[in-house]
């Protein structure tokens, strides 16, 4: 342990991260296994980015959005993941506090920044499919360039906020964090001063910019559903279904750990529970985006196609 005197009272310099509940002959497995998750979640984002800038054909309010919830999820990710990989290969896991209060931060950046592109995401969809007549009047320029920096501006509101409150506590001589990244709820109760202020901004915000945005997708998706639904055929159906199933399942699959995490009482969830289901979000997540939102998708096929030949025919010169 690390600890600074002063005036009687411990000052912690550094935590120290319990990481994963893994074996010690599995260890190096899932190093392995975690180091393509990431390799991957980064080459998958990399790609969508650059394909969406090279390409003119993807230029649309949907790619907008797309290319930088790429962006979100490459850097919600690197936010958590590397300093678990050096973790899982040193004898004392360890973070400095700065570099705490530092991940506390960007991941809350990030992880917001990701909830509220998805948001104008499912927006554009509700917009593109019940009425597209007005699609290109409704989604201009200046509203998609609007929609993502005010997302940009709400996440760094958000996410200081959680971060000055969290700087003002005082931490005692436990500094042991059952967790592989400095999350908040963990931090909390290592906390030796009041933390009640943290815990109902915590419960107040998180209930908006969390909950809100997840019932306004739901609501866009369940309006796409019933506007395709009212055409009367089989191929109506599953394209509700192509169009929504995908997108549904990852929202579901990050906002039911997230709400799981941060709104029930946390009190009656294990340790191993609450890792396992911030693995699900922080990693599994931002590693399956790029190809159910894009891999699967025809533009995002084209647009590899077309750069493919074009390389093909300039190296043919």
């Amino acid at each position: 342990m690390t600890c600074v005197y002063k005036r009687n009272e411990t000052v912690i310099s550094q935590f120290l991260l319990l990481g994963l509940p893994i074996p010690p002959e599995h260890q190096q497995l899932f190093y392995a296994i975690f180091l393509v998750m990431y390799l991957t979640t980064v080459l998958g984002n990399l790609i969508i980015i650059i394909l969406i800038i090279l390409d003119s054909h993807l230029h649309t309010p949907m790619y907008l959005f797309l290319s930088n919830l790429s962006f979100s999820d490459l850097c919600f990710s690197s936010v958590t993941m590397p300093k678990l990989l050096q973790n899982m290969q040193r004898q004392v896991p360890s973070i400095p506090y700065a570099g705490c209060l530092a991940q506390i931060y960007f991941f809350l950046y990030f992880g917001d920044l990701g909830n509220f592109l998805l948001v104008a995401m499912a927006y554009d969809r509700y917009v593109a499919i019940c009425f597209p007549l007005h699609y290109m009047s409704i989604m201009s320029p200046r509203l998609c360039v609007s929609l993502v920096v005010l997302s940009w501006v709400l996440t760094t509101f958000h996410a200081m906020l959680h971060t000055l409150l969290m700087a003002r506590l005082s931490f005692c001589e436990d500094n042991v964090v059952p967790h592989y990244f400095c999350d908040m709820s963990a931090l909390l109760k290592l906390a030796c001063s009041d933390t009640r202020v943290n815990e109902v901004v915590i419960f107040i915000v998180v209930s908006i910019f969390l909950v809100l945005p997840f019932a306004l997708i739901i609501m866009s998706y369940v309006r796409i559903v019933s506007s395709i639904l009212k055409v009367p055929s089989s191929q109506g159906i599953y394209k509700a279904f192509s169009t929504c199933g995908s997108h549904l399942s990852v929202v579901s699959l990050f906002y039911g750990t997230v709400i799981g995490l941060y709104l029930c009482p946390s009190s009656n969830n294990s340790t191993v529970k609450d890792t396992v289901m911030s693995l699900m979000y922080t990693v599994v997540t931002p590693m399956l985006n790029p190809f159910i939102y894009s891999l699967r998708n025809r533009d995002i096929k084209g647009a590899l196609e077309r750069i493919f030949c074009k390389r093909k025919i300039q190296l043919n010169l």
